[in-house]
């Protein structure tokens, strides 16, 4: 299940929100995934030219604290990790930038929504 949120601004602007809300937890992004770069560049080798996005963008990026605790937990938790979260902007809402997180388990959901919101003023 995902839970997506929308704020009405500029992609850039939402993003180095969010980018700051992961660094105001003490966390650091270690890979972005441009998605909607890849989808436009493999359209045609697909068959599709549907445009999906605007702009899209994935961030990954993990909690040593949260992580160790849940994983101490149950190992099989490894499987939660890392977190992600999306940004993403479609052609039928062009000014309405959408932030997307799968739910997990409560202590990572915790931490997700806490920096979505932040980052979005929510």
């Amino acid at each position: 299940m995902l839970v997506n949120y929308r704020k009405t601004g500029e992609f850039e602007a939402v993003k180095e929100d969010l980018l700051l809300a992961i660094r105001d937890k003490g966390l650091v992004v270690d890979y972005t995934s441009h998605i909607g770069n890849m989808l436009e560049r493999t359209g045609k080798d697909v068959g599709s030219a549907k445009r999906v996005y605007l702009k899209a963008e994935a961030f990954q990026f993990c909690s040593a604290v949260v992580s160790r605790r849940t994983m101490e937990a149950d190992p099989a938790n490894i499987g939660y990790c890392p977190y992600v979260i999306a940004l993403y902007v479609t052609p039928q809402e062009p000014k309405v930038v959408r932030a997307a997180y799968r739910k997990t388990l409560p202590e990572v959901n915790k931490l997700l929504d806490g920096i979505v919101r932040a980052a979005l003023e929510i």
